[in-house]
């Protein structure tokens, strides 16, 4: 078992790699052309991928990487905390409209009651 280990790890390692360095764009690439990157990968197996992921592409942090208009997180996107706000407050106006009917309901069906009373006891 450690010894298909000792073969996978490597193997997975070097996948990863070289997906990862063919979706790179070429300006990303660092110090050398992306093919001979590719290469450099492919024929040093374990040593290709690791020199690949740390001096092989350029690395921006992840706030230059998610900046404007890119993925952030819903906890620090305040655009999504403005529409749970506006939500909120819609939800809020929503309630008071639905009890503004049912209480203009209750007051018809109330009239309503009392009209047929009186129409029973005239009739």
């Amino acid at each position: 078992m450690l010894r298909a280990l000792l073969y996978i790890l490597p193997l997975a390692l070097t996948i990863y790699a070289f997906i990862d360095c063919l979706n790179t764009p070429e300006e990303e690439t660092k110090h050398l052309p992306k093919v001979v990157w590719v290469i450099i990968i492919l024929l040093f197996w374990i040593v290709g991928p690791i020199v690949w992921f740390f001096a092989g592409k350029v690395r921006r942090p992840a706030s230059a990487r998610h900046g404007a208009g890119g993925w952030v997180a819903p906890d620090d996107n305040p655009e999504f905390l403005k529409s749970l706000k506006d939500e909120s407050a819609q939800a809020k106006d929503d309630e008071s409209t639905l009890k503004d009917w049912e209480a203009d309901l209750r007051r018809r069906e109330e009239e309503l009651k009392r009209r047929e009373r009186g129409e029973d006891t005239e009739g």
